[in-house]
């Protein structure tokens, strides 16, 4: 549901992926183990490096003291994204889906893997509306694809062992073992050939990143929502998992229109002179992240306030947040900043959710939350099984909670199908208009 199509003329990085030796090896599972562990170490230490560069620069006492710091600063970080996309042939988020960004990206060429870091780095403390996620599995995706390089392993076992490296990764950063499994096996679309082997690498290498993480004490996604359990099963919070199926739905929509027009836009405006589109991007963050600091970032952190006192931003405050984290998150997407989508996207749906529950009391927020989130994250990344996973995760939802959500996921596959196959059927017709009149 969300942007799909690759938009033309962005600076992304344009030279053709590494063409590599590909040996007839296959992966042993000391290797998948190796890999889990060097991913793993090298996730802990990325995190580490970001939480740093943040804390040095923005949590520091001038900052705080002085608001006109924060423009400059998103400028600054900005401005050095910008180079490392131009110079260092930095990978970024301009082209693609939601759901490639989260897998890493296209193909992976780690000759840009020094441009890659440096920018994962400037995105995420820039203020822009984007995740960990996309960074870190373009990394981990470079340093797999290196390794299995070295290691001569056939073309066939390749996507696999990058995968593997993804899930240690990445489930640590979720903070659920089983995550990439579910995602991996919704994603990927080729032959399904050697599957239930790629589908053991990656429940073991998910399952070290996972204790990794786990035993050093991370501050993973997990519970990170944790809202009051709901433990009642009714008929009239069933149908009401529906409609916020179909809320779900249309906040997926809004998000998929959000990429295709402001991309456009920015394709429009700027074509190849990838700093300027980028310091264009930019200057609107630094404009809002002024007046509007809720809206800097992710929102890892931002959201927590907001969830601890919705009534003190009121309905439509919480509205306007999840419309505006949506158009930050298409801009910075389209402006070149490299990130990913999963919490920007779970901060609007969550804006959404408590501008319900403060129309509507007498329902418990949780309900609001985990259907709305369930449903969006379902068409975003286009995995209902791994959405359903990330929201009970998130939210530790109960045993009647994951029935719920499992009917709104439902309801917004069902809907959101319909409308791609109307969209798809719409743009068949404008084809053969368009060949007619030729």
């Amino acid at each position: 549901m969300a942007d799909s199509t690759a938009t033309e003329g962005a600076n992304a990085p344009t030279e053709p992926v590494l063409e590599v030796t590909i040996g007839e090896r296959v992966p042993k599972i000391r290797q998948i183990i190796i890999i889990a562990l060097i991913t793993a170490a090298f996730s802990m230490a990325w995190f580490a490096a970001v939480s740093i560069l943040s804390t040095t620069f923005w949590d520091n006492s001038f900052v705080t003291a002085n608001r006109w710091m924060v423009p400059v600063l998103v400028l600054l970080f900005t401005f050095v994204v910008g180079l490392c996309g131009k110079y260092l042939h930095a990978p970024n988020s301009i082209r693609g889906s939601l759901a490639e960004e989260l897998m890493g990206g296209g193909g992976i060429d780690y000759s840009t893997f020094p441009g890659a870091l440096l920018t994962s780095f400037f995105s995420l403390i820039s203020g822009a509306s984007v995740g960990p996620e996309g960074p870190l599995t373009t990394l981990v995706a470079q340093i797999a694809g290196w390794l299995g390089v070295k290691l001569k392993l056939a073309e066939q076992t390749m996507f696999g062992f990058v995968f593997a490296g993804i899930a240690s990764a990445l489930n640590g950063l979720v903070g659920n073992p089983l995550f990439c499994a579910l995602l991996a096996t919704e994603l990927e679309k080729g032959d399904n050939k050697g599957a239930l082997q790629f589908l053991a690498w990656n429940l073991v290498a998910g399952a070290i990143g996972y204790l990794f993480f786990a035993l050093i004490g991370f501050p993973a996604f997990a519970s990170s929502i944790a809202f009051t359990p709901l433990n009642a099963l009714t008929p009239g919070y069933g149908l009401l998992a529906g409609v916020l199926g179909i809320v779900g739905v249309l906040l997926a929509l809004f998000i998929g229109i959000s990429f295709q027009a402001i991309g456009r836009i920015m394709d429009r405006i700027f074509r190849d002179r990838f700093i300027e589109r980028i310091m264009a991007g930019g200057i609107i963050i630094a404009i809002v992240a002024y007046f509007l600091p809720e809206l800097m970032f992710s929102g890892e952190s931002q959201i927590h306030p907001i969830v601890a006192n919705p009534a003190a931003y009121g309905v439509s405050v919480l509205l306007a947040f999840a419309i505006l984290k949506v158009l930050l998150l298409a801009l910075s997407f389209k402006s070149g900043y490299l990130g990913g989508p999963i919490f920007p996207t779970l901060f609007a749906a969550t804006m959404v959710a408590l501008a319900l529950s403060l129309l509507f009391p007498s329902v418990p927020v949780t309900l609001f939350f985990t259907c709305i989130v369930a449903a969006t994250v379902t068409l975003v990344l286009d995995a209902p099984l791994a959405a359903i996973l990330l929201t009970v995760t998130v939210a530790t939802a109960s045993t009647y909670e994951i029935g719920y959500i499992a009917f709104a996921t439902a309801t917004a596959l069902m809907l959101g199908g319909a409308i791609k196959r109307r969209i798809a059927q719409r743009t068949a017709r404008q084809s053969g208009s368009a060949e007619q009149l030729t």
